[in-house]
């Protein structure tokens, strides 16, 4: 254990020589499993296909945060209209009752400045998910593990023998059963993670959302609409969370580079996200859903100040890019 857990700006990212031929390999691939995809499902992401629901409301961000917080979108108290899209995370649009990952991603407008990808910004994304930390540590093994469980047939079981061998691979296989099995408690009550770290400022932090306890208790386990049963809680209230950053202190204990460690230190809340009482049946809400499902939500998509971090980040700016080509939203 570290001797402080204070934040701080000593963070160094780990660029490998061959990485950018690497990203590009990855990138190729999935093209290529989006593409499949899309036959079988009609145009669209190549992971976290299936919207569950889109929502308008609006982040504030608080004042009197800390100094390594107050950086970049949360330098200053404000209001920001937000969009909000819900998903599962497979590459197909399976049941909701089949385990998966679930997704909640953030877009924020109106910010003002540098891009991290360069140029005026235009939102800042946050793109989270119902896990804590990765369940690989670097994006190749999540590439690798993925383009496998596409083809079917055995192709997975294969990989996984070739990767760990036969000794390795049955603890492989628990520990992924045990992560898209997790049991989900819905989108209104189940905290929400980034799972890899972003810049704030000169500091480095991953980001948490906090559902209110007003949001009601956990969703009962199966259901048939995750989509549905958030709507029906929004149909009713307002619904709220608390948006918190959590800070690096050292390389040792809040790894950069390593998305499945578990950093643990405390988390600080920054900002609140609001979605008001809403029917999402109606037209206005029907259209903007169409909106949203065209829409990029990228963490890249994102001010300077809060440009994403490590290996799996670094490879999601080339894998979202090639996605958003896929489906003509680049």
């Amino acid at each position: 254990m570290p001797t402080s857990l204070s934040p701080s700006t000593d963070w160094h990212e780990q660029i490998a020589p061959d990485e950018a031929a690497r990203f590009a390999d990855y990138g190729r691939q999935f093209a290529e499993l989006q593409q499949r995809k899309s036959r079988a499902f009609g145009k669209g992401r190549a992971l976290h296909r299936k919207q569950l629901a889109a929502l308008q409301g609006e982040l504030e961000v608080l004042d009197g945060l800390p100094e390594f917080a107050r950086q970049g979108l949360f330098a200053q108290p404000g209001r920001y209209a937000a969009w909000v899209r819900l998903s599962n995370g497979a590459m197909d649009r399976a049941s909701d009752r089949k385990p998966d990952i679930r997704g909640f991603a953030i877009r924020v407008l109106g910010v003002q400045g540098e891009s991290a990808l360069g140029g005026p910004c235009k939102s800042q994304d946050f793109a989270l998910i119902n896990h804590e930390v990765f369940a690989f540590p670097k994006s190749g093994e999540f590439v690798d593990f993925v383009v496998a469980a596409s083809k079917g047939g055995g192709a997975l079981i294969r990989h996984l023998v070739a990767r760990y061998g036969l000794l390795g691979m049955p603890g492989r296989i628990l520990q992924t059963a045990k992560t898209f099995g997790k049991p989900f408690a819905g989108f209104a009550a189940e905290p929400l993670f980034s799972a890899a770290p972003i810049a704030c400022g000169p500091y480095a932090v991953r980001v948490r959302l906090v559902p209110a306890a007003g949001n009601g208790p956990a969703a009962s386990k199966g259901q048939a609409d995750w989509g549905a049963e958030f709507c029906a809680r929004l149909a009713r209230q307002a619904l709220q969370w608390e948006l918190q950053l959590q800070p690096f202190v050292d390389e040792a204990t809040t790894p950069i580079e390593d998305a499945s460690v578990n950093w643990p230190t405390p988390y600080t809340t920054v900002a609140r996200l609001t979605l008001p009482q809403q029917d999402s049946h109606s037209p206005a809400a029907q259209a903007f859903a169409q909106q949203a499902e065209s829409a990029v939500f990228d963490p890249w998509q994102a001010l300077a100040a809060h440009r994403p971090l490590g290996d799996v980040m670094r490879a999601r700016k080339a894998v979202y890019f090639v996605s958003q080509q896929g489906r003509g939203a680049a």
